[in-house]
């Protein structure tokens, strides 16, 4: 982050500080026609700024929520359509290798807790890995069958 949003932050500007993350310095201090520094411009003064132009600093912080959701919904549209691309393919592995480590990692987990019940230490770092590996992988492989099967309902309607 940069420094001059994290010390807006840590005055409790967090509407100025969301504002220059979606505009930039440069364009919210020509439109407030002040410069953005609270150890310039005192913190009281830019208080008061906020509250006269919040309007605007609302919708620069709204634009900028929209264009990360936005550039959200590309990049899963661009799974889905690695995905689809496998699912096309003649290769066996290709279709097969999500659900193929889908279940290997969970073996693993399973393994992990049965040699704990016998007993055996099983280091932590090694848990927290396979457990945070399980979960990116369930989430993936769940939430993009969900947006696989959208798709594809959406493109049928059309």
């Amino acid at each position: 982050m940069l420094p001059l949003v994290e010390l807006l932050f840590s005055k409790g500007l967090s509407l100025l500080g969301n504002a220059v993350l979606a505009k930039g310095q440069d364009v919210i201090e020509e439109k407030l026609g002040v410069d953005l520094n609270p150890n310039k411009t005192p913190p009281e003064v830019l208080r008061k700024l906020e509250i006269e132009h919040e309007q605007f600093l609302i919708e620069a912080g709204i634009k900028k929520q929209e264009l990360e959701i936005e550039a959200e919904q590309v990049a899963q549209g661009n799974v889905t359509e690695r995905w689809k691309a496998d699912m096309l393919s003649d290769s066996w592995l290709s279709k097969n290798i999500r659900p193929l480590v889908l279940v290997s990692l969970l073996s693993a987990y399973f393994l992990f807790a049965v040699l704990s019940g016998f007993g055996f230490t099983i280091t932590q770092a090694y848990v927290e890995l396979l457990a945070q590996m399980l979960m990116l992988v369930m989430g993936a492989y769940f939430a993009g069958r969900t947006i696989e099967k959208i798709v594809d309902m959406r493109e049928r309607g059309k």
